[in-house]
């Protein structure tokens, strides 16, 4: 299975070419210590490329080894699932567990987990189609362009006979062959772009239906179209530029040449080998039965998320998919309950439990200054559309980190997420004038950072509403 790029210049990775080693450096990127939960989801996905090695009746007893991570928010649990699932390429989903224990609804549909992760992977296998006949989509969508544009003759008048109607006719065919080769010209050169053209385009709107089930009401969309053929393929003429026909009849004529039914057989087949869940929240549905209050309801989501972990079969809209081998991922915070408070069978379904560290001051210095998308280089970047240029002192950054854990102790501690919560305070200012600062360099020192937040950070009641 091949990682593919995630965006322009992105490195294509195969999974045989990441030992556990290079994919915990592909993580140290993004995400800055907890390197216990780093090695234990790089082994995960490397014992994946082993086990599709080997013969299908030993691999299909194999079953991946379910991940439970441990320790408070802000700390990066959900970043590293993310971006492990980028770098395998694979079909990836977050869940909160919470989200299925709303009163009156026990156990909430917990294989819609299923389902939607299905419809992750159709969209990204339909993207590598399309990819892939975007040449031939573009020239086939170029040629009813030029038909648009030159259409074919309709003059009226009397019908020659015999030779004479084929010598007339192949004059006429190869002087609309000639226009539509100059048009042609001008078409690639962008020259008729603006032009107005009239198109056919389905319309799109299908309805779809609330389905009730035992576990509540759930939606379902329903393509009547491909189940009724000519009921609701109603099409209409619209106007617009060249242009925008271009991208139109581009996705048509790519639709027309990508099989729908291998995309859902390639689509169910990435969710059933590679596919990546991540449940969030695990610690709220923590708790055993005690004959009433939200403790019941709690058991039982365990009690349906049960089958789905362990592995069974969930019918999709794309036919049945098996979860033995989806690798699922539980985090929480488990600062009220512990992991012993889930009921046995769910923790038997989670072998493997990593504990990441709460993060401290160098952390968070760390964390503002070395990944690739650190916070630091994402707002440098944003302002710098506006001609504003940014220039962090380390001083400054490590004052910033000095306040995020200052404030995270006297208030409710949420991590690194403390850091985007002051820096924009930090450069809300900046940011409001910065359409009238083209070409101004701005210095972030120390004393700007306590300026604009040590007053916010030393009153305590403005931290707790503010900050």
């Amino acid at each position: 299975m091949a990682a593919a790029p995630a965006g322009e210049g992105a490195a294509v990775w195969r999974l045989d070419d990441l030992p556990p080693r290079q994919i915990v450096a592909e993580l140290d990127k993004y995400v800055v210590g907890q390197r216990a939960a780093k090695r234990a989801v790089a082994i995960a996905l490397r014992n994946r490329w082993r086990r599709q090695q080997l013969p299908p009746p030993v691999a299909e007893d194999i079953v991946p080894k379910n991940i439970l991570m441990i320790g408070p928010t802000g700390v990066g649990k959900t970043e590293i699932a993310r971006r492990l699932a980028k770098l395998a390429h694979a079909p990836f989903i977050k869940v909160e567990a919470s989200k299925f224990t709303e009163v009156g609804y026990v156990g909430r549909d917990v294989e819609s987990i299923v389902r939607d992760l299905v419809e992750i992977a159709v969209g990204m296998v339909r993207e590598e189609k399309r990819a892939a006949v975007r040449e031939a989509a573009a020239a086939r969508a170029e040629e009813r362009l030029l038909q648009l544009l030159v259409p074919p003759s309709t003059s009226p008048g009397f019908a020659a006979s015999g030779a004479a109607a084929g010598a007339t006719g192949g004059n006429e065919g190869d002087e609309l062959q000639g226009t539509r080769e100059k048009f042609r010209e001008r078409l690639r050169s962008g020259a008729l772009d603006s032009r107005m053209v009239e198109v056919e385009v389905d319309e799109s709107s299908f309805p779809s239906f609330e389905m009730f089930t035992p576990q509540g009401i759930e939606e379902v969309g329903i393509n009547l179209k491909d189940m009724v053929p000519g009921l609701f393929a109603r099409r209409r003429r619209q106007q617009m530029t060249v242009a925008e026909a271009r991208e139109l009849l581009q996705q048509q004529e790519a639709e027309k040449l990508i099989d729908r039914q291998q995309v859902a057989s390639e689509a169910r087949g990435r969710v059933e080998q590679g596919g990546i869940v991540f449940l969030d929240e695990i610690d709220k549905v923590a708790g055993r039965e005690r004959g009433q209050g939200p403790d019941v309801s709690r058991e039982g989501v365990q009690r349906d998320l049960l089958p789905v972990v362990e592995g069974t079969t969930v019918s999709t809209r794309y036919g049945a998919v098996r979860t033995d081998h989806i690798l699922f991922v539980a985090a929480g915070a488990f600062h009220v309950s512990k992991p012993s408070d889930l009921i046995p069978e769910l923790q038997g379904r989670f072998p493997i439990r990593v504990e990441l560290e709460a993060l401290s001051e160098t952390d968070f210095v760390r964390i503002l200054t070395e990944p690739e998308t650190a916070l630091t280089k994402q707002y440098t970047a944003l302002l710098g559309t506006e001609g504003v240029t940014l220039r962090f002192a380390p001083e400054a950054v490590a004052e910033l980190a000095r306040l995020a854990v200052e404030v995270n102790s006297r208030t409710e501690n949420i991590g690194a997420r403390r850091l985007a919560t002051l820096m924009e305070r930090l450069l809300e200012e900046v940011s409001f004038q910065a359409p009238d600062m083209a070409g101004v360099e701005l210095a972030i020192d120390v004393a700007y950072v306590r300026a604009a937040l040590a007053d916010l950070v030393k009153n305590e009641d403005l931290s707790r509403y503010v900050l």
